[in-house]
């Protein structure tokens, strides 16, 4: 599940929403889609 907050992207487990959201900023959510795309992660 993810927010998009201003300024920040949020992400939580929908496996386990009581743990808390984890917090990014547009550039790094950019970074982390563009080295799934590239096979790296």
């Amino acid at each position: 599940m993810a927010a998009n907050l201003p300024g920040v992207l949020a992400v939580r487990d929908s496996k386990n929403p009581a743990r808390p959201a984890l917090v990014f900023r547009p550039e790094e959510w950019a970074a982390f889609l563009s080295g799934v795309k590239r096979g790296e992660l």
